[in-house]
């Protein structure tokens, strides 16, 4: 999972239609079905109940429903990111998937290694920056909705601060933690937002140890960028406001979650398998958001006040539009550097590239 790169022209809800059950006639005329494409999916972590992973299986199982036998599928979940990956990715190879989709940022080079073998299969990474002939990459603008989630934190704290479990301090969750601080900071300017860096993108354990700390702390509302259940379960043992991710966290915090920014891909794998049946694909950087439906938040807890919920559906809409920018200056990073001057708005260069804090956060950006 990384920065976003670039958006891709039209909108990511368009459909392409076309057959996936085109006939050879053989003899006198008669019809035999094409062989379904194979379409393989590897997974980073385990499927559970909810998370990244959770949320590109319930993808797959809507390309299954919509596609029916014009498509066969597999999956192999909680690989890891390295040779591990490089392995599967020719297994899947050697079973004959003609499409195969590797959701991580760490999948990217073990990707783009089997791809260079296999030029007639078509493959594309999730959060991957990287392109080849026959290698797309996908991913969404996540900090529309953390900016959103930070305009709630900043209504909904009463201590003022606000407490943040980051994963790894990559572009995309600098973004992340940067469009939640401004968005909070918009609805309440005295708020903290307090960081803590687990370096994990799923460990319970560690996820659970912060969110504890955090409380220690004084936060009372908490966001995160990991893909686990266990800081929205501490904050409802503990009576504190959560705002989750990936995927709808209301079962597992009914009384205390806020809401959760959830990823939604079936469209968008319909669309590409329709793509690669008709032989319209293309090796591009795909870019999704609110705008398409890529991102969404999930239906607000009814603990936030009926004016806050008017004002986040209205800057959601505004988001959607193009009519709200995120990062328009003045922004300044912690250290007190401008970094994107006033009435501009960030580069695409500088937003995929972003390495630093902004004024707000209480945390440090680790060293290598």
């Amino acid at each position: 999972m990384t920065p976003p790169i670039a958006h891709r022209a039209g909108t990511l809800s368009r459909l392409t239609l076309c057959s996936a059950s085109s006939l050879l006639l053989l003899g006198l005329g008669t019809p035999v079905a094409a062989e379904p494409l194979k379409v393989c999916f590897l997974y980073s972590n385990p499927i559970g109940e909810s998370g990244w992973t959770y949320q590109h299986e319930l993808a797959r199982k809507e390309l299954v429903a919509a596609m029916g036998d014009r498509i066969s599928t597999k999956f192999v979940e909680n690989i890891a990111e390295g040779p591990d990956a490089e392995r599967v990715i020719r297994n899947f190879v050697q079973d004959g998937c003609r499409l195969i989709f590797t959701p991580s940022f760490g999948f990217m080079e073990p990707t783009l290694k089997v791809a260079r073998t296999a030029p007639k299969i078509t493959f594309m990474n999730g959060t991957g920056y990287k392109t080849a002939a026959n290698v797309g990459t996908y991913n969404a603008r996540w900090y529309e909705g953390r900016y959103l989630e930070g305009v709630i934190a900043g209504h909904m704290t009463r201590s003022n601060v606000v407490g943040y479990v980051g994963a790894f301090p990559i572009p995309e969750v600098l973004q992340g933690v940067n469009a939640f601080a401004l968005g909070m900071r918009s609805a309440n300017p005295k708020a903290q937002l307090r960081l803590i860096w687990v370096n994990s993108w799923h460990d319970p354990g560690r996820e659970r140890d912060a969110a504890n700390a955090l409380i220690k702390l004084g936060a009372d509302t908490m966001a995160y960028a990991t893909s686990g259940v266990s800081i929205v379960t501490t904050g409802e043992e503990k009576k504190v406001y959560t705002l989750g991710y990936y995927s709808d966290m209301t079962k597992f915090g009914p009384g205390t979650n806020l809401t959760s920014i959830t990823q939604n891909w079936g469209r968008f794998y319909i669309r590409v398998v329709n793509e690669v049946l008709a032989g319209q694909w293309k090796p591009e950087n795909t870019m999704g958001g609110l705008h398409d439906g890529i991102v969404k938040l999930a239906p607000l807890n009814p603990a936030i006040p009926a004016p806050v919920r008017a004002q986040v559906e209205t800057m959601g809409r505004e988001i959607a539009s193009g009519q709200r920018l995120i990062f328009v200056g003045p922004i300044v990073d912690q250290q007190g550097t401008t970094r994107v001057p006033a009435g501009q708005n960030i580069s695409a260069n500088d937003l995929a590239n972003m390495n630093y804090l902004v004024q707000g956060v209480d945390g440090l950006m680790p060293r290598n």
